[in-house]
């Protein structure tokens, strides 16, 4: 066991974590000359698309150094806010952390909030400034910048390049010199905990787990703590590029289990695996459940294909377990899912993913955070969707949740960011200068105001060199409002959103100008109108598709064109009661685009 080492990479985004990991797989020998890639660990067309690590990856590596060998367990992490559950998993289950930071970058703000997650589970953190063959690269700036966030040696930081492989052999000396081995006890009783898993259509469920304590062995019968369901490890081993079978895994490394699970609600992450014969106590704690940021509606397209679209989700939370979903129904849409994601970015994620892996097409409502409704009976009620909230006559406040939001940006665009901050109801905490150009602004905002568009429009004011990370600090009271969307009378309570009451007359009427471009006409007239309550505040109208009925009147008395278009007229309203409006998947989408 003295000779196990457990890591993972932790940096903001795009600070070269893969290509790093990829260094330290080529020079252990894990992967042949085949198997080679760019982000070799990256293994999800999704990622590969969109160049961004979206799952954390567990992989081993076997490093000889001085006749001895040692085995080095890596998890790559990904650097976007919206999967940082991913990081705090694989931080549980390690005992050291490389810090990456970009040398042409410095410091970011996601690099302070993982650095703040490690130093929370006491692990040992070995900073490293990657890209340094870079020519835009400020060596000795960012190496003071690490020493001011760590206080730690200016010689324990550690250069190297991803891309050329410079200074890779040293990280792997200081991997195995500074991390220390895992604690545990190979004869106590077994103590595993599952820290991921995926599905597996002709194997079922494959687990994967760190074992704290005590041995598995192959064909052992194994018991999940919390679910308190039991099985037969058919099949245990170690994961290296693909699963490698072994007959049994010690205390300190990590493997996966195979042993021919069907029900995915049985296995949860976090869970602890022991044996029947000899169970451990109790099980592994310190495991923090997640906490959705945003809500939004998922529908299948097709009524009948509700029961699938329950399946698919089960299977996906398998993978990404900061996904939370609870079944609801909606009048326009009929049955379907409320969803919990950590971001939007997040839930774009797995709408393609949905899409992609389990072909479920899927509509998404307009995204939303949870409230706490106080209402005149002193009941306090969590609400999820603008439809369930209730009678206004009912409400004494409403409550939002607020977040401190942490922005690192150039100071040349100080101004555009805090007039950004400020337009979205956000109020300065603090602000303070890392170096000469480069300062830390700290923002007490409503969590409603990022959900939109927050981030991109930073990214475009700061010309993509502001970084943003946030964490929720509680609710706050707030005058909201409940906007909804009519056509031609009737709600779709897909498209009605809680806002702020300041906000709430612009915002309808950009909706109804939107819905207007986007819904088709048809054989008569439309009418789009955003009301608050009984108050209507905005309108438009798609004008009806009409024919030339007084083509064939030419001349004459004006009489006889009126009788016809008066025909017309008693035509097209008996249409309008009886015909209904197709809402377009463009127009739901549209609304989160919308400026």
């Amino acid at each position: 066991m003295k000779n196990i080492r457990n890591f993972c990479i932790i940096a903001h985004i795009d600070h070269g974590k893969s290509t790093l990991a990829d260094r330290l797989l080529d020079v252990t020998n894990t992967i042949s000359e085949r198997e080679k890639q760019a982000q070799v660990l990256d293994n999800m067309d999704l990622e590969r698309e969109k160049g961004i690590t979206i799952k954390s990856h567990a992989i081993q590596m076997d490093y000889v150094r001085g006749g001895e060998k040692y085995t080095l367990n890596l998890i790559d992490t990904p650097g976007h806010v919206d999967f940082s559950y991913e990081v705090s998993r694989a931080i549980a289950s390690c005992e050291g952390a490389l810090l990456v930071v970009d040398a042409t970058q410095g410091i970011q703000a996601q690099t302070i909030s993982n650095l703040y997650l490690a130093l929370g589970h006491d692990l040992e953190i070995i900073p490293v400034m990657n890209k340094i063959d870079m020519e835009s690269a400020m060596v000795d700036e960012v190496r003071e910048q690490i020493v001011d966030l760590l206080g730690c040696d200016p010689d324990d930081i550690l250069a190297a390049s991803g891309r050329t492989g410079e200074g890779v052999e040293a990280i792997l000396d200081a991997i195995v010199d500074r991390i220390p081995a895992p604690k545990g006890d190979e004869n106590a009783p077994l103590q595993a905990l599952i820290f991921d898993s995926v599905f597996n259509p002709f194997r079922g469920i494959i687990a994967y787990f760190r074992v704290f304590n005590g041995t598995l062995k192959q064909g052992a019968k194994v018991k999940f703590i919390n679910s308190g369901h039991e099985y037969e490890a058919d099949e245990i081993g170690v994961l290296k590029l693909k699963m490698n079978p072994k007959q049994e895994i010690k205390a300190g490394d990590v493997g996966y289990i195979i042993s021919g699970i069907k029900n995915s609600v049985e296995v949860k992450v976090g869970d602890t695996i022991t044996t029947v014969e000899n169970p451990a106590r109790e099980a592994i704690a310190g495991f923090e459940e997640v906490k959705p940021m945003v809500f939004a509606g998922l529908y299948p397209v097709e009524a009948d294909q509700y029961e699938d679209l329950r399946t698919s989700l089960e299977k996906l939370q398998l993978n990404d377990a900061s996904l939370t979903f609870d079944p609801e129904s909606s009048l326009a849409l009929g049955f379907g899912f409320r969803a919990g994601f950590l971001g939007l970015l997040h839930m774009e994620i797995i709408q393609e993913r949905l899409y992609r892996e389990f072909d479920m097409d899927v509509i998404t409502t307009v995204p939303n955070v949870s409230y706490k409704v106080y209402t005149t009976k002193d009941e306090v009620l969590d609400v999820h969707n603008p439809s369930g909230l209730p009678d206004p006559t009912y409400i004494d406040h409403i409550e939002e949740p607020y977040i401190l939001a942490q922005i690192i940006t150039k100071t040349e665009f100080l101004g555009n960011v805090i007039k950004l901050c400020i337009d979205k109801r956000g109020v300065l905490k603090n602000q303070n200068f890392i170096t000469q150009d480069r300062v830390e602004v700290n923002f007490d905002m409503p969590l409603a105001e990022i959900v939109f568009d927050f981030y991109d429009k930073l990214k475009s004011i700061s010309r993509g060199y502001a970084s943003f990370d946030y964490h929720q600090t509680g609710y706050k009271p707030s005058k909201l409002a409940k906007l909804d969307i009519l056509l031609n009378g009737e709600p779709v309570d897909a498209l009605s959103s809680l806002i702020h009451a300041d906000h709430a007359y612009d915002f309808g009427r950009k909706m109804c100008e939107k819905l207007k471009e986007l819904i088709p006409r048809q054989q008569f007239d439309i009418a789009i109108q955003a009301a608050i309550g009984a108050k209507i505040i905005a309108r438009e109208t798609v004008k009806a598709v009409r024919k030339d009925v007084t083509a064939k009147c030419y001349g004459g008395d004006i009489s006889r064109k009126r009788k016809l278009l008066e025909k017309q007229k008693k035509g097209k309203k008996r249409m309008r009661q009886i015909g209904n409006v197709e809402v377009p998947q463009s127009a739901f989408l549209a609304v989160l685009k919308m400026d």
